[in-house]
């Protein structure tokens, strides 16, 4: 992937393949990888038997295609050949090949959707529109007894996740669900809980990790919902809303891996219809971290 059209291989390129192997593929003894064989897409289908492996195996290929802040098309046609050699179709192949064609409108279009049908954890089928559904507090549909509720959260012991959860909002200026400014607690809350449980920040470096995490963690439409729209907005430097400035080079190609992998291992799915952060704001924030396997940040062994 890294040579695809005849290219130098890139700072990033390197990073990128080192790092997952190191997080995902459990090779932390890969130092140099002009150690490895080469892997022709025949090659692929002679090893990856399993049809879900191989569908994760195009998903890592296609992280290659823009860990350069840009879509690289000639990255781009090589993972195609290999999807198309494994028989794996997808719906974030089919937004990054639009977007390479300029279809821009589309793609954003798109992968809003995903995300909106992520959020709900099924298709978003006639809902309404998701620009509408996350700010549904303005006007007569303010709600101060949520907004009470929210910010009670402050008097809690400073170790528990409640706390934690109330000092990430208060330190960012997001404003707690129910005020006519805040975005819906159905995704905030969860959201929110994700950077508290993951210790990754705001920036756009974290807001691409935790929404890795999350895709890990929540298994719908991980790449079209979450993985390709950070990337595309705060590295690729793509606008999708007014909410979500966009920006170039946010890609932390290590952490990036490592951001898959803690949220794979997680024993807990934030996202799900059944989890409330209502039932956990009481626990120890580090405990709870304990409890749902969740490694530290940063390269560990």
């Amino acid at each position: 992937m890294a040579l695809a059209g005849g290219h130098a291989i890139s700072h990033a390129d390197t990073e990128s393949i080192l790092g997952a192997a190191h997080y995902l593929l459990r090779r932390p003894d890969l130092t140099d990888i002009s150690t490895l064989p080469a892997a022709e897409p025949a090659d692929l289908v002679a090893t990856l038997k399993d049809r879900e492996l191989a569908a994760e195996a195009v998903k890592y290929l296609a992280i290659m295609v823009m860990v350069d802040d840009v879509l690289d098309r000639d990255k781009l046609a090589r993972v195609l050949q290999y999807a198309r050699a494994l028989d794996i179709e997808a719906n974030y192949l089919t937004e990054m090949v639009e977007a390479a064609s300029g279809h821009l409108e589309w793609v954003v279009t798109d992968m809003t959707m995903r995300n909106a049908g992520s959020i709900a954890s099924g298709a978003w089928g006639n809902r309404p529109d998701p620009a509408k559904w996350i700010l549904p507090y303005a006007g007569d549909k303010a709600d101060p007894v949520l907004v009470a509720r929210y910010d009670a959260l402050g008097k809690l012991p400073q170790n528990t996740f409640g706390k934690a959860l109330w000092d990430f909002d208060k330190k960012n200026g997001y404003p707690f669900p129910g005020d006519p400014s805040a975005l819906n607690a159905i995704f905030a809350t969860p959201h929110d809980a994700t950077h508290v449980i993951s210790g990754y920040d705001t920036s756009y470096r974290g807001e691409i990790l935790v929404s890795t995490f999350t895709a890990a963690m929540h298994l719908i439409n991980p790449m079209a919902g979450h993985i390709l729209p950070v990337i595309f907005n705060g590295h690729l430097g793509i606008k999708f809303n007014d909410v979500a400035t966009p920006a170039k080079g946010g890609l932390d190609v290590d952490e990036f891996w490592h951001a898959w992998a803690r949220g794979r291992d997680m024993t807990v799915d934030i996202f799900a219809p059944g989890w409330s952060a209502w039932d956990w704001v009481e626990r120890d924030l580090e405990e709870l971290r304990r409890d749902w396997n969740i490694a530290p940040p940063g390269r560990g062994l």
